[in-house]
């Protein structure tokens, strides 16, 4: 665990995007669900997808897929179909998570840089934030490209590292916090040697997230907030609201 001490604060928050910053899964399932209609394949119910999105569009594919289908024939074929129906769908249900904006502010406001790195495609990434966070300054948004690895290869936290040393300065492990709502994200904060953080918003359960042994756990964004201020303690949160 690590120790909140002057030497170690927290000057780089990393946030997943579905299921952290934004409440996606409606959008995303019923965009699959599209897809699996348009190949032939029958629907799923919407409430399967808490488990089967945060590992990628193509793995998305491959776990919506009926047994027998699993091709990657099918898995190009129903990104065909889902990428234009989803980009044209992405925000009828999708917001942000209640208590986002104002935990977004208190950091910005704090000094502490700001990022995204989801495994969600790269143009719905930044679509995304533009709409709902266009008034924040994002160090970085990160998603999924193509001859990238995916989460929960560290390497994406790692090039947002990289992006604050060459804009703001050096930075060391263990004053950057990435947080995220599953298994994928709370590996991926580990293997980066980071400070991780679940949350309990989002589409995974605690358990998931306690077998990772993530440094914290939060269960509204005012709480993670308040356990970044262990890091901060300089931070007065009461004054930035």
């Amino acid at each position: 665990m690590y120790q909140s001490t002057a030497h170690s604060k927290i000057k780089l928050a990393i946030f997943d995007l579905d299921g952290t910053l934004l409440n996606t899964i409606e959008d995303l399932g019923r965009a699959c669900n599209f897809a699996l209609a348009s190949c032939g394949c029958p629907e799923r119910d919407l409430g399967e997808y808490n488990r089967l999105v945060g590992r990628g569009i193509y793995n998305l594919f491959r776990g919506a897929l009926p047994e027998g289908r699993k091709s990657e024939e099918m898995v190009l074929k129903m990104k065909s179909f889902f990428i234009p129906y989803y980009n044209m769908h992405k925000t009828d249900f999708t917001r942000p998570y209640p208590g986002i904006e104002d935990m977004l502010h208190s950091l910005e406001k704090c000094g502490i840089a700001l990022a995204v790195a989801s495994n969600k495609y790269q143009e719905g990434t930044e679509a995304l934030v533009k709409r709902f966070f266009g008034e924040r300054r994002f160090l970085k948004i990160l998603g999924q490209r193509d001859g990238m690895p995916i989460k929960p290869d560290p390497d994406i936290v790692h090039e947002i590292e990289n992006a604050y040393r060459n804009t703001c300065g050096d930075i060391s492990p263990h004053e950057v916090l990435y947080a995220g709502d599953s298994d994928v994200d709370m590996e991926t904060g580990l293997n980066a040697g980071v400070v991780t953080a679940g949350v309990l918003w989002g589409f995974r359960p605690e358990e998931e997230l306690k077998s990772r042994h993530p440094h914290i756990l939060a269960d509204s964004p005012a709480a993670l907030l308040e356990k970044i201020r262990e890091w901060n303690p300089e931070m007065l949160l009461k004054q930035l609201y």
